[in-house]
């Protein structure tokens, strides 16, 4: 990550009393993910771009690292968190009252844009020799943080597949950074992770620690009863190690700039404002936003869009009234 984007995440979450704050100033706080993870990265940009505007929106961001979707979803709705960054899986399964919201649907939950794709993503050491998820039976498999929506795509894939996690793999929960060292040390064979690619930590284990990706397939049946689920590819040329290798197939979500019903109209009108008219700017922070437009981001939300950016939207002709 650009060190000077780290600098300013830093600074942004400093208190108010640290900046001259009047009544008329409002901050919220965006829940992200893992301090090294792109969803870190991703609030960070959105931060730097809406706070450029502060002196005439009053509005600015600060981040917040957090474990993951599950963990955002539950602070968005006790107010600890003012917008999240999460899975397009879990908004779905949050606000339909599916799994750990089963019989509670949370449909106070509203969507403000979508952001990366994210690819479920298995790769294995070359010492395993692990070449299809059906190998995957009896090895040390790292699933990811239980407040993650990876845990749960790590579960629907292997399930998929026929294995169970419980039982047919001798499954960990490390934090993604920890996986390299983890691998090099012999101690993994293989883990399963959802992100936007290209992955930084990916490069460095695919030169110093040999280790292959291993495409998911036979993913219709996911397809068919997850109705948040699409096909993926992870390009090979966002790794040049792999760069003999086809393109990686897999299914995947979509990353999502989610909030609360409760949180104010023009302030979401304004994040999404200026988001969308510098999305050229907001591209240059990571590849992964390379296939970023409009359509894109508003295309397949799994909660309904906050008024303030529905109306942005339908303002811009971007959607029918």
């Amino acid at each position: 990550m650009n060190k000077w984007l780290y600098i300013f995440i830093y600074f942004a979450q400093l208190t108010c009393s640290t900046f001259v704050c009047g009544e008329e100033n409002t901050y919220l706080t965006i829940g992200t993910g893992e301090i090294t993870g792109l969803y870190y990265l991703t609030g960070g940009a959105i931060a730097k771009i809406v706070n450029t505007k502060f002196n005439e929106t009053g509005l600015r961001l600060s981040v917040q690292s957090t474990s993951g979707s599950v963990y955002n979803i539950e602070n968005v709705l006790n107010g600890t968190l003012d917008l999240a960054i999460v899975q397009s899986d879990r908004l779905y399964q949050a606000y339909n009252g599916k799994l750990e919201w089963e019989s509670k649907p949370i449909q106070q939950l509203r969507s403000v844009f979508a952001i990366h794709p994210e690819v479920v993503t298995l790769i294995a050491s070359e010492r395993s020799g692990i070449t299809k998820i059906s190998e995957l039976k009896d090895k040390r498999v790292n699933l990811g943080h239980p407040n993650s929506g990876q845990w749960q795509n790590a579960i629907h894939a292997l399930e998929n597949e026929g294995l169970n996690w419980q039982e047919d793999i001798k499954f960990s929960e490390y934090e993604d950074y920890k996986i390299p060292e983890m691998i090099y040390e012999n101690q993994l064979d293989a883990a399963i992770i959802t992100g936007g690619h290209p992955i930084n930590f990916f490069k460095a284990i695919s030169y110093e620690n040999k280790i292959t990706f291993i495409p998911i397939d036979n993913i219709e049946p996911l397809l068919k009863k997850y109705p948040y689920y699409v096909p993926s590819t992870i390009p090979v040329s966002l790794y040049p190690n792999f760069s003999k290798m086809s393109d990686i197939q897999s299914f995947g979500v979509k990353s999502v700039l989610m909030t609360s019903e409760k949180v104010n109209d023009q302030l979401i009108y304004l994040i999404a404002k200026e988001i969308f008219s510098q999305i050229n700017e907001f591209k240059k922070f990571h590849p992964a936003y390379s296939i970023l437009n409009h359509k894109y981001m508003i295309d397949g939300l799994t909660a309904p869009i906050h008024p303030g950016a529905l109306k942005y939207y339908q303002k811009m002709k971007l959607l029918k009234k």
